[in-house]
């Protein structure tokens, strides 16, 4: 398994499928997401377990209630998890989440940033980069049942 990029390291490059919700129209827009598309500003990657499980739902609900103080601070919100699109897009739909979601059902890429946890899935894990695609803040939890609150992600933002 690949170590996690350390802070000042490049992030992985990956594509993946995902789906964002437009929540007042009620519409749905899917298509890959690329890495290297978010370059120019910064990204928080959100890595969570599973859909519409209690940790991830609280989190995911946290963020997506955020989601323009991090736009504020310049900065995009990804989620990625094992589950296909369609039960992202009932996650999303049922807790009104509105940032991208993608899906990454064979594990590469929680491989390719060394948060693998054989036969359970994935740790907990986010990871701020800054608008060239670099490590700047992660926090890997060791055993997810908390998750790091929008205040924290704000302030790495902002130190920027």
């Amino acid at each position: 398994m690949a170590k996690s990029p350390e802070v000042g390291a490049p992030a992985p490059e990956f594509t993946l499928p995902g789906l964002l919700l437009d929540e007042p129209a009620g519409t749905v827009e899917r298509r890959n997401y690329r890495l290297a598309e978010a370059k120019g500003s910064p990204l928080v990657l959100v890595f969570y377990p599973g859909d519409d499980t209690p940790v991830c739902t609280k989190q995911l609900c946290s963020y997506s209630s955020d989601l323009d103080r991090f736009r504020g601070l310049g900065a995009t919100v990804w989620g990625i998890s094992p589950q296909g699109l369609d039960s992202h897009e009932q996650f999303a739909r049922k807790h009104r989440l509105n940032f991208p979601l993608l899906a990454d059902p064979t594990r590469t890429v929680v491989r390719s940033y060394g948060i693998a946890v054989p036969g359970l899935g994935l740790r907990r894990s986010v990871f701020v980069l800054d608008g060239d695609g670099t490590v700047r803040w992660k926090h890997v939890a060791l055993a997810g049942l908390t998750f790091q609150h929008s205040d924290t992600l704000a302030e790495q933002l902002a130190a920027l």
